[in-house]
């Protein structure tokens, strides 16, 4: 069956996986059995305190963030395959969400079914905190979420093309001196937190970083 080359939002969505270390390749496999054919994995590590690790399960360790990306009804199946499997609901096993995609450009391996599938109508509960700051500074995001509410996040070390190269994501360029950090916050807190980071990293000035917020649909494993 043939896939449009562009889907509307709320019958496409991106999943994340955020796991320990190696087990990455579990993950594509339960998805590949629902016709995924191909994901994508980044490595980065937990960052949470002894104290909050039952929230997160996540501690300064390795981690492996998966991408995914289907229909919101694959995903959703996808998603209750990987929870039976991997059981978030115990601590360190890792945490999975996913969020709409607005369009989606030459993906030939994804199947896009004619099925009329509707967007959800739940309330958005959390938001992804994305981050992307100067390499050395992503304990400093951490730090000032945490003092806005943050129960931690995962660290993922961002780089261009070559040593001499850079890529842009919102006309910023992002080197090898970077750092991305992933927050996922309660919908009720993430206004502090995104405020937190912005100032505590001076974000209104050159260079400082960046911060933006994504609605996040279905999680598995926040507790």
């Amino acid at each position: 069956m043939q896939m449009n080359s562009e889907l509307d939002n709320d019958k496409f969505k991106l999943l994340y996986v955020i796991i320990n270390r190696g087990s990455g390749s579990k993950v594509l496999r339960i998805a590949e059995k629902h016709g995924i054919s191909s994901g994508t994995i980044v490595y980065g590590r937990g960052t949470a305190h002894t104290g909050i690790l039952a929230y997160l399960g996540l501690s300064d360790t390795k981690k492996e963030i998966v991408f995914l990306a289907s229909t919101r009804q694959t995903v959703l199946k996808v998603l209750d395959d990987l929870n039976k499997e991997l059981d978030f609901s115990k601590p360190n096993h890792g945490i999975a969400f996913s969020i709409y995609i607005n369009s989606i450009k030459g993906s030939k391996n994804i199947i896009h079914s004619n099925t009329d599938e509707k967007g959800s109508s739940d309330s958005i509960m959390y938001q992804l905190i994305t981050a992307i700051v100067e390499k050395g500074k992503a304990e400093d995001v951490v730090a000032s979420a945490e003092k806005a509410g943050s129960r931690g996040g995962t660290v993922v070390k961002a780089r261009g093309s070559g040593v001499h190269e850079t890529t842009k994501l919102f006309s910023m360029e992002i080197e090898p001196e970077k750092e991305i950090v992933l927050i996922l916050a309660k919908t009720d807190t993430t206004e502090n937190i995104v405020n937190a980071i912005k100032d505590a990293l001076k974000m209104d000035e050159p260079d400082g970083g960046i911060v933006y917020t994504q609605p996040v649909d279905k999680v598995f494993g926040v507790r």
